[in-house]
């Protein structure tokens, strides 16, 4: 193991030793490259640079306390991914592609996975995107998959506590029928403006309400949204979210733990009646919502300043199964090291 400062780790960036790649050519996927090169070489025509054809998932690497080292339900974002390509018209990466070039990754790089006590993980990021030179707005016929590999430390700095939001409303992050339910970078880019003015009021993040008319809730930045009543947990159904894999592992979760589970649009008036609210997704894994600030209207939604016990009790059996301390009754979680 190297020796770095797990508990200092952020959710950035941090050189490992290697990625792997493979390239679509010719209408086939070639063999798996092993690259211990951080830098692309890439055409300055590429379709990706100038059309938006590029796709990314994001999973972990867990070391857990019996020595073994897993990953969650890395098909999940195989399917996703799948699902994304079809959406921006780029070649389908097989499952098992996927799933192969995800245990190379985490086995080449098994040095850098921190240990179960640091609380951090090793985070993969696979990313898709094409590579055929060219100025009219067409596919490539060139495609380039990678994934690489980096340490990384909680999302947010208090790790899981409560945080605040803040409604926007002059910026809206997906429209439906467009992007909102592929993993694209262009989402990101267009929550950024957003994102930033949350931070600098002191929120934790932007939380956005629907494209069309600004009265049901769509994302929380760049996760998903989850309320919970009444002993239900709620989450919003919109064309321009996007699927989240942990969101879908906490429903299960939720009914697992004998909760009702509600899929389905969430008007903003509604939010007043939640006990408990939330937003979820790989990178945070839970972050539970403090209060959140409608600006424009003055109205402040209140879930309370500590994480509620549903909301923990959720955090806690999630964590659980992915390092394997809770049994994993629903095969989620794949051992990639003994």
């Amino acid at each position: 193991m190297k020796d770095i400062d797990w508990k200092s780790l952020t959710f950035g960036y941090l050189r490992t030793d290697y990625n792997v790649r493979c390239y679509y050519r010719d209408g086939k996927w070639g063999e798996v490259e092993v690259c211990s090169d951080e830098y692309l070489k890439l055409h300055m025509a590429a379709t990706c640079l100038h059309y938006g054809q590029e796709a990314f998932e994001g999973l972990k690497a867990y070391r857990c306390p019996d020595g073994k080292v897993r990953v969650f339900r890395a098909e999940e974002n195989a399917a996703r991914l799948q699902s994304t390509a079809r959406g921006i018209v780029m070649p389908e990466v097989p499952t098992e592609l996927f799933v192969d070039m995800v245990k190379k990754v985490v086995r080449l790089n098994q040095e850098y996975i921190p240990p179960y006590e640091s609380g951090a993980t090793l985070y993969l990021r696979p990313l898709l995107f094409g590579i055929t030179a060219g100025v009219g707005v067409r596919p490539a016929t060139g495609y380039c998959f990678l994934i690489f590999a980096t340490p990384v430390g909680p999302y947010f700095k208090g790790g899981f506590s409560s945080n605040p939001y803040v409604i926007v409303r002059d910026v809206d992050r997906a429209a439906p029928l467009g992007t909102g339910m592929f993993k694209v970078g262009g989402n990101y880019a267009a929550s950024l403006r957003a994102n930033k003015m949350a931070h600098e009021k002191g929120y934790a993040s932007e939380f956005y309400l629907d494209a069309k008319e600004k009265k049901y809730v769509d994302e929380c930045g760049a996760a998903n949204f989850f309320g919970i009543k009444n002993n239900t947990y709620v989450t919003p159904k919109s064309t321009s979210i996007l699927p989240s894999i942990t969101n879908k592992s906490l429903m299960q979760i939720a009914e697992d733990l004998g909760m009702k589970v509600e899929r389905r649009p969430i008007a903003e008036d509604e939010l007043d009646s939640f006990e408990e609210a939330g937003a979820c997704g790989t990178a945070a894994v839970i972050s539970p919502i403090s209060h959140l600030d409608d600006l424009e209207t003055g109205k402040v939604y209140n879930f309370g300043d500590q994480p509620g016990p549903w909301s923990k009790k959720l955090y806690e059996t999630l964590r659980g199964i992915q390092y394997g301390t809770i049994e994993d009754k629903h095969g989620w979680t794949t051992v990639v090291i003994e």
